[in-house]
């Protein structure tokens, strides 16, 4: 089997697959020409594609969910750069392959030949790796790309992170997934002497793949292969590969109207407390290729705009499913939003807060900018303290229960009152506080 990174002039052809590899593995680009998606880091003119391309990479973290492409572009590093190579697996790897690695690159440093070290789920690297690892990238024996699945920030030592650049990756969108869908179609069915067959997978079989897919190219490509394996035929459609998959297409367009009905339907479901109703929206969103962190986002916003201070709690929730899903990833967190959809929907419902920060933005809007009352002014010097900045300001801390009548409003605005809550849940007793204030 060719070696995943060993240098090649030509470009791929695996005609038949004779050595066994798996298309995803065959079809890797070795070029930045043939890589799709992550535009924003590596697209014309960006920092990590001018270093790639003048071979002036430093050590760096690729973050990023499986199959977007961190593993093909360390690839592309290797068929790019004149340093030597050198590829380690955290999970298979160890301090005295490590070690192996570093004697070898110091030879080389003497000899004027630099080497780039690629380590697969760097994250999988005990401390006592990471830390064996730092002082070989600090003093430039070794030039590191690191790959994780996991957050760098708590997997990767802090040391080591101040000495790396990290470059987050994305889950790859529709259009990378199509680009790379059509090039495997092309150069997966090449022979080896260069010869093509025609075959074909129709737009509504390309539409499936790519939701199937879920931003991970890996994940299309091993499928795309099942598929052309199973399916003997040139023209290739929709009911061809759901017989393969044995899965049928649920529809569900992410750009299109039904998006914006069936997460119309979860908010409306959440809002009239339905559980079920919401559980089985989430699951035509996750089950039809939603990105989980739309899912969450969604749910933060309904946590302050439909419940707000009746349940505080339901921010915490919302805010902590959001980092399941980035820890998790699909289909493990899953279960994580099914949770917090629960919790949303059965937590008690208040809109409250939402018309309030409304009727704020509309005075802001109406009023401009109002002076701030006299009173609550800082007075940092005697001049301002003579111009009457903080005067007959009462400290909330020297009344009983902390509570103080003063003005805190612009003038033109003194009497509003642009928070008044309900008698859901916790709002029940901001309600009393409030009006015992009078």
């Amino acid at each position: 089997m060719t070696n995943l990174f060993q240098k090649s002039e030509g470009g791929a052809v695996v005609g038949g697959q004779s050595d066994g590899a798996p298309l995803a593995f065959t079809l890797r680009p070795k070029s930045l020409e043939d890589f799709f998606g992550q535009e924003e880091i590596v697209g014309q003119g960006k920092l990590l594609r001018q270093l790639i391309e003048q071979d002036k990479l430093h050590s760096v973290i690729f973050y990023g969910p499986p199959g977007c492409g961190k593993t093909t572009l360390a690839n592309i590093v290797a068929q790019k750069t004149n340093a030597e190579f050198e590829v380690m697996s955290a999970v298979t790897g160890g301090v005295p392959e490590l070690r192996r690695v570093v004697a070898v690159a110091k030879e080389r440093r003497k000899m004027g030949t630099r080497t780039v070290l690629f380590v697969d789920e760097i994250h999988r690297f005990s401390k006592s790796q990471q830390d064996a690892l730092l002082p070989h990238v600090e003093d430039g024996t070794v030039t590191l790309i690191g790959a994780t699945t996991e957050n760098p920030s708590f997997e990767v030592n802090s040391a080591l992170l101040s000495r790396s650049q990290v470059f987050v990756f994305k889950a790859l969108d529709e259009e990378a997934l199509k680009g790379i869908l059509n090039r495997a179609l092309k150069l997966a069915v090449e022979t080896d002497a260069g010869e093509s067959e025609s075959i074909n997978i129709d737009d509504e079989g390309k539409d499936f793949l790519v939701q199937f897919a879920n931003g991970d190219a890996r994940t299309l490509l091993n499928t795309v292969e099942i598929v052309l394996k199973l399916v003997n035929k040139k023209e290739i459609v929709l009911t061809d590969i759901q017989k393969v998959l044995q899965r049928k297409n649920l529809r569900y367009d992410k750009k299109g109207e039904e998006h914006f009905n069936i997460i119309s339907a979860l908010h409306k479901s959440m809002r009239d407390s339905d559980p079920d109703g919401a559980l089985y929206w989430l699951g035509r969103m996750l089950e039809g290729g939603e990105d989980p962190l739309y899912v969450a986002r969604r749910l933060i916003r309904f946590a302050s705009e439909d419940i707000g201070m009746a349940d505080p709690h339901a921010l915490l929730v919302a805010v902590a499913v959001k980092d399941a899903c980035h820890f998790n990833g699909m289909p493990e967190c899953g279960v994580n939003l099914a949770q917090a959809v629960v919790h949303l929907s059965m937590a008690p419902k208040s809109n409250a807060l939402y018309k309030a920060y409304g009727a704020v933005q509309s005075d802001i809007g109406k009023f401009g900018n109002l002076e701030v009352p006299l009173n609550i002014r800082n007075a940092p010097t005697k001049l301002m303290k003579e111009w009457g900045y903080g005067k007959n300001y009462q400290y909330a801390h020297n009344f009983a229960g902390a509570k103080v009548d003063q003005q805190h409003l612009p003038d033109d605005l003194k009497a509003r009152k642009y928070y008044v809550p309900t008698d859901r849940g916790l709002e029940a007793k901001i309600k009393e506080k409030l009006d015992g204030r009078g």
